[in-house]
């Protein structure tokens, strides 16, 4: 089935480099790739004339600043109108040639009223919780207007970040990474390219940290996490996200950190046994540790609707120290700061058999209530959750914090 699109006007107004058109353009691209199977090609319209008899169109009012969700939605509902303030229709899912004309005179301001019939949609019916973000939100739609350029911009920005993740992406990269987001989408710097750039900054590192030069190693490293920030935020602002990408960044992201750690350890000679554990064998626990981590992740979904990290408050908190590359990197930093690398090393090994074992523990227990009382759902979906007992966590990890906006 075709389904065919008009944008009623287009905001003068560039977000990120791209007027509301092209955005639009890029959006339906990706939600057609997302879900092939349930919609059909878009054709797009330059007028309502261009429209075949009995087809169905996607109306949508230029004038506003949607997310996938809040198109996804409108899409899911045929015979419906996206309403903004009650007064205005930002998008609208129609099958009636006549409907559509009367909804496009609203949407150029026209007519007045609302026409009758569709259905109404309100964004604040529109709550969702995404489990690849690690976030609820309520779906965006907003008003684009030239004074208000700074702040959507920090919207669709702040949209973008993770809810769930480790304590440097949460809270140290996020501004210094919005100014070089900024300078790549001015420049027409592609996601893939800064990706390129990090895999070249991983393969650097591994070579630095072999050869003992933990300094210029570290340097490398951190900056290879800052790009891996800065890739992920630049495809979803820009709205360039793509399979190859998906696979190109995770790939790195999952395949590289125990070799860091490794080429560090192979570095260092004459260390000592530590609690009855050899050199060579703490290479095996941290490709262990690591493997397992990543596979009781992997497991997790099995058994309800959430992810380890996403399922209670606990395991929010934990996400922010749980060795992965970036707290592991912390702890091989301090360790270059008192001149010994080799605690470094020693404390990368043992905190990541510490945190597996919690996560170990985790999914037996989440296995136990799985058992007990059905499938499992994240604490991020509760109707409650900004405001109950679990109010001070929903407000770090729930949603989008102003800080990453700022």
């Amino acid at each position: 089935m075709t389904i065919y699109a008009l944008v009623s006007e287009i905001s003068p107004v560039i977000l990120w480099g791209l007027n509301s058109r092209q955005r639009l353009k890029r959006q339906l691209k990706e939600i057609g790739k997302e879900s092939s199977s349930q919609f059909g090609k878009i054709h797009w319209l330059n007028d309502l004339g261009e429209l075949p008899e009995n087809s169905p169109v996607l109306l949508i009012n230029g004038l506003f600043l949607f997310d996938n969700d809040t198109l996804k939605a409108v899409l899911e509902h045929p015979e419906s109108i996206l309403a903004y303030d009650n007064e205005l229709v930002a998008a609208a899912n129609l099958g009636n040639s006549n409907q559509s004309r009367q909804v496009l005179d609203q949407m150029l301001g026209k007519r007045q009223d609302l026409p009758a019939g569709p259905g109404v949609l309100e964004t604040r019916d529109l709550q969702t919780f995404d489990e690849n973000l690690r976030r609820s939100s309520t779906a965006l739609l907003e008003y684009i207007g030239e004074k208000r350029k700074t702040e959507l911009e920090n919207k669709l920005y702040g949209n973008a970040y993770r809810g769930i993740t480790d304590l440097v992406t949460k809270f140290l990269w996020p501004k210094p990474a919005k100014r070089v987001v900024h300078l790549c989408a001015g420049l027409g710097i592609s996601p893939n390219m800064v990706t390129s750039a990090g895999l070249g900054l991983v393969i650097a590192a591994c070579y630095l940290f072999y050869e003992g030069h933990y300094g210029w190693g570290l340097l490398a490293g951190w900056l290879m996490t800052f790009l891996d920030t800065v890739d992920g935020k630049l495809a979803r602002v820009t709205v360039q996200s793509s399979k190859f990408g998906h696979l190109f960044d995770h790939g790195i992201d999952l395949f590289h950190p125990p070799f860091w750690y490794i080429y560090w350890g192979m570095s260092l000679t004459g260390l000592q046994t530590v609690a009855g554990v050899h050199q060579e064998q703490m290479y095996w626990l941290i490709i262990a540790g690591y493997v397992v981590g990543r596979v009781v992740e992997g497991v997790f979904p099995f058994l309800g609707d959430c992810g380890i990290f996403t399922w209670r408050p606990f395991d929010a908190w934990f996400r922010l120290v749980t060795a992965r590359r970036n707290p592991n990197l912390i702890l091989l930093t301090l360790a270059l700061f008192i001149s010994r690398p080799d605690w470094g090393f020693i404390a990368v090994v043992f905190w990541t058999a510490f945190t597996t074992i919690v996560l170990v523990l985790r999914l037996l227990y989440a296995v136990m209530v799985r058992v007990s009382r059905g499938p499992l759902s994240s604490w991020l979906g509760e109707p409650d959750v900004a405001t109950g007992p679990h109010a001070r966590s929903f407000s770090i990890f729930g949603a989008t914090r102003g800080a990453y906006a700022g």
